[in-house]
């Protein structure tokens, strides 16, 4: 797998930018609308926690395990949310997709399915990825609906697996597509976004 370094991706009404502290304002801005802090079961940062979260996404970045994006409206420029690689592990060539938030208002709209179709195509056809996943709390059913509608494969579950926020202990959900069913999956994406909409 080829090293996963800084890009910006773009397709349709977004781009994907490296993140950077300059992103803060944008950020907090975006997560504003729907106070999505507020769900437990998102790493969606407060207001306030907003500079150590893209600090920390910035570490990760430097440590080799994590790329960061910040999601961008194409036209205005106005950050919309933010999504990242993790997890990744070159030497099986795998990459996890996740960190992924959006504005309330554009929720169930073309920007995650555009954010991931540029994200899977980078990983499978640039990267050289074999597997790409996800991982989910238990109790993130829009989540996991999301995912599945992408045509991920359900792993499986780890259970007591990872603090939330609020001090509990999440079960997480595991999804997985690889290489060899990438070209269904990137077709049914383009499908998804040319489809005649009533």
């Amino acid at each position: 797998m080829r090293p996963v370094l800084p890009v910006t991706l773009a397709a349709g009404p977004i781009r994907l930018v490296p993140l950077m502290l300059e992103h803060v304002p944008g950020l907090r801005a975006a997560a504003a609308d729907g106070e999505l802090w507020n769900l437990r079961f998102t790493s969606v940062p407060a207001p306030d926690e907003t500079v150590a979260y893209v600090e920390a996404a910035l570490a990760g970045q430097g440590a080799g395990h994590r790329l960061p994006f910040a999601v961008l409206d194409a036209a205005s420029g106005e950050v919309l949310g933010s999504t990242s690689y993790h997890d990744i592990v070159p030497a099986v060539e795998r990459v996890e997709i996740g960190y992924t938030w959006y504005a309330q208002r554009v929720q169930r709209s073309a920007v995650n399915t555009t954010a991931k179709l540029l994200l899977l195509t980078h990983a499978f056809e640039t990267l050289g990825a074999q597997l790409v996943g996800w991982r989910t709390d238990n109790f993130n059913h829009a989540s996991q609906r999301a995912i599945e509608r992408l045509g991920a494969k359900r792993d499986g579950v780890l259970r007591h697996h990872a603090l939330r926020r609020d001090g509990t202990v999440r079960d997480t959900v595991m999804y997985s597509l690889t290489a060899g069913e990438w070209p269904e999956v990137k077709a049914h994406l383009n499908w998804q976004l040319t489809r005649p909409r009533t």
